[in-house]
């Protein structure tokens, strides 16, 4: 390895601990570089010390791991610190896989110093502040949602154990009339003809006798008690939901061109577009081509060629926040029709199966989401009609000529 950097260090990042290598010396190959190990701890006045001790030793290129939530207070203070002048570099792990054996801390730190002095990292993604700190409140919506839906099976798990079974006759036993028979349920802990009829709106009122048939347990005390309690969370959740869908449309008030653009693409909502924004930004320049960002989202299939052959491999690891809504985004478009990405879905289906179709598709939602960003150019279906129509003729154009060199003469009827 030839090294290109006089001066650079190497953090390894663990939750109580840091562990620095800094390597300097001149780039000469007969004189190697002097080494120099140090520890710090993770608490506030600990990586400031990290960042003097960098801005004494004039150590303006730094390279750390990736891996867990622990490099983000470390990254946070070091990129404040010297504004232009530092070269932040978060790198994935399994790019500077270490020699096994004889591993400890110290090496692992001079590793990545190593490498990083002759050049052979590559920085992961990091976006802007901004986006990192929206990438907050879409992260906790989804956190959010989950809860709310595992409240929900929480409730709908007591109500069948005790013989209530709401979810037979209504829809969404959490609407108008599902949550008049709960709070009856939580004040006498049974459900009477009259107050069902009470209870009931809509069109649940033509079903009553149906309904009253299985509504035929009672909650004892401790129920009642543990079915108030439990709704009582649910609104909480769904209040805190609530709250941070605000913020959320408030903070996304800059982002209103690239949200009009992802808003036209089948399938993308303000809230998947919330999402995909808080993930990938809106500045497509950090990805030189459309196979970076699918390679960086997970989208990208692995490799392994053996004796000529390219066998099947998974996805490889990337970001799951957006893999996930675009793999929902893609289930979306499956339901459509009359619409290119439907129809290019439902052929590839029939070869390689509904799961990898869909994983195919998505990382073909993530192309074109790439390439509307970086050229600003709204959603087309149009594009796509005029390039099947190309491909139509130029097929075309290839059986004549097949026909014409077997001696038949063919006339195209346009």
């Amino acid at each position: 390895m030839q090294d290109i950097l006089m001066t650079c260090c190497g953090l390894d990042i663990h939750k109580e601990s840091i562990v620095a290598c800094l390597l300097e010396g001149p780039l000469e190959e007969s004189v190697k570089p002097t080494r120099e190990m140090k520890e710090f701890g993770t608490q506030l006045v600990d990586l400031f010390a990290l960042r003097d001790w960098l801005h004494n030793k004039a150590c303006y290129h730094i390279a750390m791991e990736s891996t867990g939530i622990y490099w983000q207070p470390v990254y946070a203070i070091l990129e404040g610190a010297l504004e232009d002048d530092m070269y932040l570099l978060v790198v994935n792990a399994r790019h500077m896989k270490n020699v096994p054996g004889r591993k400890t801390d110290m090496k692992d730190a001079e590793w990545i110093a190593t490498l990083l002095r002759a050049g052979l990292l590559r920085g992961s993604y990091v976006p802007e502040r901004d986006i990192r700190d929206l990438r907050l409140f879409t992260r906790y919506r989804k956190a959010l949602v989950r809860d709310i839906v595992s409240q929900k099976n929480r409730i709908e798990k007591l109500l069948q154990s005790s013989g209530f079974r709401l979810s037979s006759f209504l829809s969404d036993i959490f609407g108008v009339s599902g949550q008049a028979i709960m709070q009856q349920l939580v004040k006498v802990g049974y459900i009477s003809k009259a107050s069902l009829d009470r209870c009931l709106r809509g069109r649940a009122r033509q079903k009553t006798n149906d309904i009253l048939i299985n509504l035929n347990g009672t909650l004892s005390t401790p129920q009642r008690n543990l079915l108030k309690w439990q709704l009582s969370h649910l609104q909480d959740i769904q209040d805190n939901l609530m709250e941070v869908e605000q913020d959320i449309q408030a903070s996304f008030s800059q982002f209103e061109g690239p949200i009009d653009l992802l808003d036209s693409i089948p399938g993308v909502d303000v809230t998947a577009a919330h999402t995909i924004l808080a993930e990938i930004g809106a500045d497509m320049s950090a990805f030189p081509t459309a196979q970076h960002i699918c390679s960086w989202a997970g989208l990208a299939p692995g490799n392994h060629q053996s004796a000529g052959k390219k066998k099947r491999q998974r996805v490889t690891h990337g970001n799951n926040y957006l893999k996930t809504m675009l793999c929902e985004v893609a289930w979306v478009i499956t339901r459509q029709k009359n619409i290119y990405l439907s129809a290019w879905y439902w052929r590839l289906k029939q070869r390689v199966g509904t799961k990898r179709a869909i994983v195919a598709l998505a990382r073909k939602l993530l192309v074109i989401i790439y390439t509307m960003l970086k050229t600003n150019q709204p959603y087309d279906e149009q594009k796509f009609l005029e390039r099947k129509q190309l491909s139509e003729r130029v097929r075309v154009n290839r059986m004549v000529k097949e026909l014409s060199k077997l001696g038949y003469t063919v006339s195209v009827a346009i």
